[in-house]
């Protein structure tokens, strides 16, 4: 297809940086909005998405936009609302009210995240389908992680979360994801603007932040092994994840940016097959060597996490023509050979 003007907001980060770098590649034509100067030879805005007038001028003349800038994680404590709000509430308004003025009418791709289901699906044996309830502080000490069903108390079955299920978040960080959604999806509506929610996995790979209390447990566990200490897993390790490589994230956003027919809604962006947390910190452990310590399971739990939540990808592979490619035994190894960002 011929090459279009895309702003990629956060394009020096960690999933930005691989966006930019694949539409570079492509020879699409690439503005990067973020404070620090993008690895790519590209036009560089320097500025905070929470300004608006680095977006107008990020923004003019553009034909797409893939908004990637946001404050991940579950952070430290609920003393960071405010911070998660301004960043990425915030920093969606003022782009939003950028492109409105700027009479914006192309497409928009927005970095979502699967923390907007909060509990993943599950079924009942007696009662089918059921939501999970909150984990509760009193059963989370006592080491029962896993949801039970609210009228017979029997443990329940996780199930492939899909773009139907309600979703509930149940942190900070999630609810700004959400308000993310519906504030470009209000755009949408009024302007006539497709919006491609792309809600993100746990994605891993190259670049990605470390020692950071805002990382992913990916990282989390890399830099424990990089330290010569053993990964630290909490609850019992058998918490149930989709992992994708960030370069199949890069992939999935090149292909919603470019595809004939904009997607309008969200799409999950997810590998097929769920792994533990366990079973990453076992995979990362095995490709750092046989001197590398061992995963120790201990215990504990972080308010605000859940327990099992990964995705059916069939409406990406459906719409997109997506499914991830990088093999999760790959992308471990990757992860572990890339070092430092």
């Amino acid at each position: 297809m011929s090459s279009v003007r895309v702003l990629v907001t956060g394009g020096a980060g960690f999933i930005g940086s691989h966006i930019v770098d694949r539409l570079v590649d492509l020879d699409h034509e690439v503005v990067v909005l973020d404070r620090r100067q993008p690895r790519a030879d590209v036009q560089h805005v320097a500025g905070d998405v929470g300004d608006a007038d680095a977006w107008l001028r990020a923004a003019r003349g553009v034909d797409a936009v893939c908004h990637q800038a946001a404050k991940v994680g579950l952070g430290v404590d609920f003393g960071d609302v405010r911070s998660y709000v301004a960043d990425n509430d915030g920093g969606t308004a003022a782009g939003l009210w950028a492109l409105h003025h700027l009479r914006f009418g192309g497409r928009i791709v927005l970095a979502s995240s699967m923390v907007v289901y909060g509990e993943g699906a599950y079924r009942c044996a007696r009662h089918g389908p059921v939501r999970a309830a909150a984990r509760s502080p009193v059963d989370l000490d006592a080491g029962r992680f896993e949801p039970r069903c609210a009228a017979c108390d029997a443990e329940l079955t996780p199930e492939p979360v899909d773009e139907t299920a309600p979703v509930d978040p149940r942190n900070v960080y999630a609810a700004t994801k959400l308000h993310q959604e519906h504030l470009c999806a209000a755009f949408g509506r009024e302007h006539g603007v497709a919006v491609t929610m792309l809600r993100y996995h746990n994605v891993y790979g190259p670049r990605m932040p470390r020692d950071t209390p805002y990382a992913g447990v990916a990282a989390i566990f890399a830099s424990q092994l990089a330290g010569g200490r053993p990964p630290k897993v909490f609850e019992d390790g058998r918490q149930t994840r989709n992992f994708i490589h960030v370069r199949d994230v890069a992939r999935a956003n090149v292909l919603a940016l470019l595809a004939p027919a904009a997607i309008d809604g969200p799409l999950n962006i997810a590998s097929d097959a769920p792994r533990t947390v366990l079973d990453l910190a076992s995979a990362l452990a095995d490709a750092a060597g046989g001197g590398a310590p061992r995963p120790v399971i201990a215990g504990g739990y972080r308010l605000g996490d859940v327990r099992h939540v990964f995705a059916s990808p069939a409406r990406a592979t459906e719409q997109l023509g997506f499914r991830a490619d990088v093999p999760f035994e790959t992308g471990v190894r990757d992860l572990l050979l890339s070092g430092s960002p």
